[in-house]
């Protein structure tokens, strides 16, 4: 077991990480609840769109993730100059990257959805919301590096109080653009768009603000003269792997997708309603282990693996208990809770299977999401890029595709093979965890 101070510190992180991410979720939610009341289609439309927004976002975290790793590494080892040499790059490089993808997402908008396979009666839906969210989605790209590099220092606060009120203007946003209130418009997934980006451009506001209130209150030009071109290698040799992960994953997920679509519309809007009910089951797992990573990444960094192993062990055991017992709960009630969602008893039926069929998929995605996060946080990063492309791929994607499709076990069938996708990664990178040679892979040597 951690000491006490250890056991306190990842208290004090994980509870507005959770905060923070049950609000960045509640947004996704928010959206889902009040376009099904507007109409099942365009549930779905919206839905197969973020499955491109979330592969764009999961591109922008390609260097505040390195930079997040990074800080929290050089703050164990008192590191301040290059802390802020790598967060000023991050921040860069976000904007460039940021700028340019949010320009591909506008004029290419109509061929990606095309490629994605989007029914011709979803079309219009489709492309109204990837046009205005994918147009201003840079703002992301900000708001990622800003949030990660105040995590880092235990300012984790800071981002939760962000989200909490850009979660208050996107309700209201939804409610007034979507239905027409207020004397608006009637806007329906149009109001929708809006609403979320205008949120997320406040969102980087204030994070902005608050960053160079609190924590880096300015940049100086002689710490990037010359050039720190060895913590640039740094962010590349984190967040080239971590991003070709979470790009693979997301890959995946949208070829799957298209797949669900291949199947109908209740399969895709199931997909949607189920997906967006199973984040809530995680959360716990992304926020305590999020929050435990800090620790792990300040203990590294102090030349500490064994307080680091222990910690990592200890909140791995809490996530995998709390996040199936959600998942139990879930199934249990899922017939109501869909209910509530549409009148559609297709998708009811079919969402009540895929949640139970989660329960055992939700074993193998506690393992994995402990696993790659805290394997990176010490540096380890390329292993389970490996790991992960091969087995998303092989069991995920054409498993999935094979009994969905040509056996004909439709979305049901394909969840299973999700789960053992799950299943089969989370054994391999927990042995890994365990076999400790991610000892060697930090970037504070010891003197």
């Amino acid at each position: 077991m951690p000491d006490n101070s250890l056991k306190r510190q990842l208290k004090v992180l994980t509870i507005p990480v959770f905060i923070e991410m049950a609000l960045v979720m509640m947004m996704g939610a928010v959206d889902t609840v009040m376009l099904s009341r507007y109409s099942d289609n365009s549930v779905a439309a919206v839905g197969l769109d973020n499955q491109l927004i979330s592969l764009v976002f999961l591109v922008y975290q390609f260097f505040s993730m390195g930079a997040a790793i990074l800080c929290a590494q050089y703050v164990g080892a008192g590191l301040h100059k290059r802390l802020v040499q790598v967060v000023g790059m991050a921040l860069v490089v976000n904007l460039l990257l940021g700028l340019a993808v949010s320009a591909m997402l506008f004029f290419y908008a109509e061929e990606l959805l095309h490629l994605m396979g989007l029914r011709p009666e979803l079309m219009g839906d489709g492309l109204v919301y990837l046009r205005l969210t994918g147009a201003l989605s840079f703002f992301q790209a900000l708001s990622l590096t800003f949030s990660a590099s105040l995590r880092s220092v235990d300012k984790v606060v800071y981002p939760m109080v962000v989200t909490a009120i850009v979660n208050v203007i996107n309700i209201f946003g939804n409610y007034a653009l979507i239905f027409g209130h207020w004397g608006l418009p009637k806007m329906g997934v149009e109001g929708a768009a809006i609403a979320t980006v205008i949120s997320r451009a406040i969102a980087t506001l204030l994070l902005a603000l608050i960053h160079f209130k609190v924590h880096i209150p300015k940049f100086p030009l002689h710490y990037f003269r010359p050039m720190p071109w060895k913590e640039l290698r740094n962010l590349l040799h984190i967040g080239i792997p971590a991003m070709s992960e979470n790009i693979s994953y997301s890959l995946s997920q949208v070829v799957i997708t298209y797949f669900i679509n291949q199947i109908s519309n209740e399969a895709l809007a199931a997909r949607t309603y189920c997906a967006n009910l199973i984040m809530f089951v995680y959360l716990f797992c992304l926020s305590i282990t999020q929050g435990g990573d800090i620790l792990v990444g300040h203990l590294v960094g102090q030349q500490r693996h064994q307080a680091a192993y222990v910690l990592g062990n200890y909140f791995f055991r809490v996530s995998l208990m709390v996040t199936l017992t959600g998942s139990v709960i879930l199934a249990l009630m899922g017939k109501s809770i869909l209910s509530a969602f549409t009148e559609n008893q297709e998708i009811i039926a079919m969402g009540c299977w895929v949640l139970i069929v989660d329960c055992f998929l939700e074993i193998g995605r506690t393992s994995n999401i402990f696993a790659v996060g805290t394997l990176r946080a010490t540096g380890d990063v390329v292993y389970p890029v490996i790991i992960g492309i091969i087995f998303q791929w092989l069991v995920a994607v054409g498993l999935s595709y094979v009994v969905g499709i040509p056996l004909g076990y439709g979305l049901v069938g394909m969840w299973v093979c999700f789960a053992l996708d799950e299943n089969i990664r989370g054994i391999i990178l927990m042995r890994r965890w365990r076999s400790g040679k991610w000892k060697t892979k930090g970037f504070v040597k010891p003197q």
